[in-house]
């Protein structure tokens, strides 16, 4: 991957270009970090679907819906769980024990929780500029807990 880019805080640059004070993810509630990560998660699925063959665009986010779901960001959180570092765990500890309001609508409570523990640490390594470990684990998940899936 290009790490250039990978490391680069897009974040920063975008609150930065906004003149918006910068967010400290370290102090964010979980919940927070869950809104901004579930975004992250799914403009990455979309570029991965968008980047693998010329499609309809029905095609395409039917092939996004295999992956940005509860179900499946739960396997994604369990496949990345024995690579994360503590403070990684911690967050994606987080967002799974937050207290949403929301009720998950095609999925089982745990199943949410967990993604939104999932989506939480996406929000984390987001804000904190750390794309390319982001990307690597992600990525690495698609491929390893169901082949490509973007086929």
């Amino acid at each position: 991957m290009d790490n250039e880019f990978c490391d680069k805080n897009i974040a920063s640059a975008i609150l930065a270009k906004a003149g918006v004070a910068d967010c400290d993810a370290a102090v964010l509630s979980p919940l927070t970090l869950a809104y901004i990560g579930d975004c992250v998660y799914e403009l990455i699925v979309r570029t991965i679907v968008v980047g693998t063959a010329e499609r309809t665009v029905n095609t395409m986010h039917k092939h996004t819906c295999r992956y940005v779901n509860a179900t499946s960001q739960r396997e994604i959180a369990e496949t990345i769980t024995p690579k994360l570092t503590e403070t990684e765990l911690s967050v994606m500890r987080r967002g799974r024990n937050a207290k949403s309001h929301s009720v998950a609508k095609h999925a089982s409570v745990a199943d949410y929780r967990h993604a939104t523990g999932f989506e939480a640490l996406c929000g984390y390594w987001f804000l904190t500029g750390q794309n390319s470990r982001m990307l690597e684990l992600i990525t690495g998940a698609m491929r390893e807990f169901d082949g490509d899936r973007t086929e």
